[in-house]
């Protein structure tokens, strides 16, 4: 009987899938919106772009994991796919966070080599040469 309902589920078309599609590219544009339509500050910026990312990535899981669907499985698999998606929640979140940082920093030590140079260290220069 689980598996005449498991088959009967694949027929017809995928609705579910299809309106997670569409919410996740409506999520995508907004973002694109904000990013380039908006004169808020880069912090607002980031604060609602990093908010329509996590709100995707919890649509995807909800629309194309299936992480809501009911199973015969027991507690224990249950507790074992919660484990899993909280850590690979976790993971998401430090790549993220560490990938900014890294570009953050990056760009500290960078703009620091872009300062002009004064007339001292023009002058200073030029006398190490001769």
């Amino acid at each position: 009987m689980a598996n005449k309902t498991a088959v009967n589920e694949h027929h017809g078309f995928p609705w579910k899938h299809l309106i997670g599609f569409v919410l996740s590219i409506v999520l995508t544009l907004f973002a694109l919106w904000v990013a380039l339509g908006t004169d808020l500050s880069l912090t607002w910026i980031l604060i609602i772009i990093f908010g329509f990312a996590f709100l995707q990535a919890a649509l995807q899981l909800l629309m194309f994991m299936h992480v809501t669907e009911n199973s015969t499985k027991s507690n224990l698999t249950s507790r074992v796919q919660i484990g899993n998606i909280l850590f690979a929640a976790f993971v998401a979140i430090v790549i993220v966070i560490g990938s900014v940082w890294v570009m953050t920093a990056g760009h500290a030590k960078h703009d620091k080599h872009d300062e002009p140079k004064t007339e001292n260290q023009e002058n200073h220069g030029e006398h190490e040469s001769h």
